[in-house]
């Protein structure tokens, strides 16, 4: 194993500290329960988003807090659960009185631990459950399909709406909205390795993919031959059109994220081969995003997510947003 580490017990800590010094104008970092908050105090009456899961998917959560965003964020250790106490720390620091919106993962550790931490409020609160993920129905981490690349776009819009101070019940129907519309597929060409397991969490040949993999390195749809790019992109395509059923000439967010190991270069060419084959089935890509936001470490592969559009959503997508991670229309 080759990563930039001290030792295991304090890679997350370390990491953290470096994040809160490099961006100590955009966020503060808590320690003893962790958890991530914005530099500034959130304006009262203002509903509180807060997101968290599993460290090792950066900038996904603490990177997408900020203006117009997430309020808050809680990193468990790499691939794990965060706590219900880092959960309730989080929200005695952000709630200003509206409540507090949960953006959850449908992992079953997450769940139940938001669960745990929600009960135990004296506020008031809701979730988000994200469950994009088209390529299985159930994994060995879920009951029901994961929750993966769109729970970014539902942090980003549902993060505009309450910066307009909507209730938390119109956050928690626009959260919805975004995730039913939203549908993504990812693909690995090599497994990541937990710094804690010290080996990659699955093998593949140097001529296989894992078509439908998931951003723990958990199973997909099948191991498969390396074809180019735009058979592979055209498949992950049609699993997600079968999915989400969109109508002729529906705009679309196209949203192409790379798992931590892809460059920027193949990432767009995924997009090139992605908007052939939309357009060519009368479809339209209004809104775009291409990056890495959902990582699994340093995973070489790549998700695309599509999202149908109406006026709200988009409203709410082109709207000012300033993070670590995502900064536009300031």
């Amino acid at each position: 194993m080759k990563k930039f580490m001290n030792n295991a017990d304090d890679f997350l800590n370390e990491s953290l500290q470096g994040f809160k010094m490099a961006h100590s104008d955009i966020v503060n970092v808590h320690f003893d329960p962790s958890f991530i908050t914005r530099s500034a105090k959130t304006k009262e009456g203002k509903v509180s988003l807060i997101s968290g899961g599993g460290s090792g998917h950066e900038p996904m959560h603490g990177g997408l807090v900020g203006f117009g965003m997430l309020d808050a964020a809680c990193p468990g250790y790499v691939f794990s659960a965060p706590t219900p106490d880092q959960m309730v720390a989080a929200s005695e620091a952000v709630d200003s009185g509206a409540g507090v919106l949960f953006i959850v993962k449908n992992y079953s550790g997450d769940i139940m631990n938001f669960e745990m931490g929600s009960e135990m409020l004296t506020g008031k609160s809701a979730t988000v459950l994200t469950n994009d993920d088209v390529a299985v129905e159930d994994s060995s981490f879920t009951t029901g399909r994961r929750g993966v690349a769109a729970t970014v776009l539902v942090e980003k819009i549902v993060g505009s709406l309450a910066e307009t101070g909507a209730s938390l019940e119109e956050c928690k129907v626009l959260g919805d909205k975004v995730n039913k519309n939203s549908g993504t597929m990812g693909v690995a060409f090599s497994s990541c390795t937990v710094p804690a397991a010290g080996k990659p969490t699955f093998d593949l040949q140097l001529d296989e993919i894992e078509f439908g993999v998931g951003i723990h390195g958990e199973p997909g749809r099948r191991k498969d031959k390396i074809k180019p790019s735009k058979e592979i992109t055209d498949e992950m395509l049609e699993a997600i059109m079968e999915d989400l059923k969109p109508n002729n000439n529906e705009e679309l967010l196209l949203f192409v994220n790379g798992m931590g190991g892809t460059p920027l270069l193949e990432l767009y060419l995924i997009f090139d081969n992605a908007m052939k084959y939309i357009e060519s089935r009368n479809l339209k890509v209004s809104k775009s995003l291409v990056g890495n936001y959902c990582t699994s470490l340093e995973m070489q592969g790549a998700s695309i997510t599509l999202t149908k559009l109406d006026g709200e959503i988009v409203k709410h997508w082109d709207s000012p947003v300033h993070t670590a991670a995502m900064r536009w229309g300031m």
